[in-house]
């Protein structure tokens, strides 16, 4: 159960993300919602891989940083991860697309919200 309320969390905070941005978008645009629901679930597998490989190591190096910069190094980290999953998903033809380092940035501060807002509603109902 935990892992696919992990993967739920990332299928909607990633359908937020291209939801919101006009830079980071599952291609085709017209195809059925349907057609969208596995791209973003595999994407959304991709996302949390590679969050979940990285964050551990990330997180040592990030803590003194955070607070020399406010949050903004974390900011770029998630966006680097997020950049790091478009490549994959490019790797895998799936289609999913981050146009660019400031998408990514967006695609990273919608991300962040969305399950930062997730864990607590999950959390506030345990």
């Amino acid at each position: 159960m935990r892992f696919v309320t992990w993967l739920l969390t990332n299928a909607i905070a990633l359908a937020a993300a291209a939801w919101l941005l006009d830079g980071i978008r599952f291609t085709p645009r017209d195809a059925e919602l349907a057609d969208k629901i596995v791209p973003l679930l595999v994407v959304a597998a991709i996302l949390g891989t590679v969050s979940a490989l990285l964050k551990p190591v990330l997180k040592l190096l990030a803590l003194p940083l955070i607070i020399l910069t406010l949050g903004l190094f974390l900011l770029v980290i998630n966006a680097a991860m997020l950049l790091l999953t478009d490549e994959i998903a490019q790797l895998l033809d799936i289609g999913f697309r981050v146009s660019g380092f400031w998408p990514a940035v967006g695609g990273a501060i919608v991300i962040t919200v969305v399950t930062w807002a997730v864990d607590n509603l999950i959390g506030s109902e345990r």
